[in-house]
């Protein structure tokens, strides 16, 4: 009886103690993923940074440079993502009211799979801008995830590598004013997604695995679009989200709200930025501004100007900001006061945000023209210009220097999609 106490008493001691707990659960593998992948909406580290040693090219057109050009089924403006030897895309079509999830060789442009992730119900944008599809596709390595509207609310999907649908997860009822873009973010064991809207919105963080809400919190009942950003910053790891006229700062994984402030305007779009000390926030209605927020629940803000980044994503380098304004024009800040270092017309209208690659950012306009700039407070200096199809909205990704790009074109009087890769032949 003794020995069986003590069996008994070891297996119950072993259960304690090898169980994971959420909060154990913190750096719960996601991947592995290497340098050459781009798993989530603005890359691995989500600041739409890529590595310092890919050397995508400078130059490209449709007959320079183009490794492969595969047609894109349907409509829409997310970005691809660039998993091990595939990349992943959501698109819909209107007149078959599908929603879904594509998935391409990563090396050729073959496609894969296809699934329909919705069929009917259909949520449409208002603004002639938007998309069905306007999220990115993100994964954990095991799994991907897509935010779609079905039915008048916000449904996060997973499905498995092979285009298996996993779960699906209702998470608010939708009442669309512009559309619906914010994409999923995958940390430690779970995938957090935002759904700001007129009826009431919410934020929630979900087990990747099962799809169990496991926090949420109501959101103001005003129209807003930010993805879900997970920042280093003020010494620890937080969950950012901008808009419905405040500024506010969460604990990823357990969702605990540590601080929040009226540092924004009711509708925002761009995913905030950081230096580590600041974070770097923007809207456009009821009014533009950039801002700089102390993330440590002081409630400062460091500086603000009103300048208009509405839709595009700022980047950071070695201590300044850099944005491209969606009225066609660059400009560089110093990241500690917000002196404007220097501000240049590029031309174009921009909706998809500019990406950095070493000393390098590449800006896509909506008629699919890029500008490449030097990221440098010397002044602006423009190191190339190309021009692939008639449309985008989508930001490109740059991964194992190559460039994965999704433009649109009039032909036979309809719009087609291509995505692209573009890379040194």
């Amino acid at each position: 009886m003794l020995r069986t106490s003590a069996i008994l008493l070891a297996i119950c001691s072993f259960i304690l103690v090898a169980v994971p707990t959420m909060a154990d659960d913190a750096n719960a593998e996601v991947g592995p993923f290497t340098k050459t992948d781009w798993p989530w909406w603005r890359g691995p580290s989500r600041n739409g940074v890529a590595a310092d040693d890919q050397n995508p090219p400078l130059v490209w057109s449709e007959s320079e440079n183009v490794l492969w050009r595969a047609p894109v089924s349907g409509k829409g403006h997310g970005s691809p993502i660039v998993v091990g030897d595939f990349v992943y895309l959501a698109t819909a079509d209107e007149a078959e009211e599908s929603r879904s999830v594509l998935c391409f060789e990563r090396g050729t442009g073959k496609q894969v799979w296809k699934t329909d992730v919705h069929k009917g119900n259909f949520t449409p944008p208002s603004n002639k801008k938007g998309t069905a599809a306007s999220s990115t596709v993100a994964s954990d390595g095991e799994r991907l995830f897509i935010n779609f509207l079905n039915d008048d609310a916000m449904v996060i999907t997973a499905l498995s590598l092979r285009g298996e649908i996993l779960w699906q997860q209702k998470i608010t009822d939708y009442v669309v004013h512009q559309g619906y873009g914010s994409s999923p973010a995958v940390y430690g064991p779970l995938v957090i997604v935002s759904a700001d809207n007129k009826s009431g919105g919410a934020v929630a963080g979900l087990d990747r695995r099962t799809g169990e809400i496991v926090w949420r919190h109501d959101r103001p009942e005003t129209p807003n679009y930010p993805s879900p950003i997970i920042l280093n910053v003020a010494g620890r790891d937080q969950m950012v989200m901008t808009g419905c006229d405040h500024v506010s700062g969460f604990d990823p994984l357990t969702g605990e709200k540590l601080w929040e402030i009226e540092g924004a305007t009711t509708e925002c779009v761009t995913s905030t930025v950081t230096d580590g000390e600041l974070i770097y926030t923007s809207g456009g209605y009821p009014r533009n501004h950039v801002s700089a927020v102390r993330a440590d629940g002081s409630g400062e803000i460091a500086w603000e100007n009103g300048t208009r980044v509405y839709v595009p994503s700022m980047l950071v380098k070695d201590g300044y900001l850099y944005a491209v304004a969606d009225a066609g024009f660059a400009v560089c800040w110093k990241c500690d006061t917000g002196k404007e270092i220097w501000k240049s017309r590029i031309g174009g209208t921009f909706s998809s945000s500019p990406v950095l690659v070493g000393d390098r950012i590449y800006a896509t306009d909506e008629s699919g023209r890029t500008v490449i700039f030097r990221a440098s407070p010397e002044g602006f200096e423009q190191i190339g210009e190309n021009k692939l199809g008639e449309i985008c909205f989508a930001t490109p990704v740059i991964a194992g220097s190559r460039i994965y790009t999704r433009v649109a074109q009039e032909e036979q009087g309809r719009r087609q999609e291509y995505l692209y890769c573009i890379g040194d032949k």
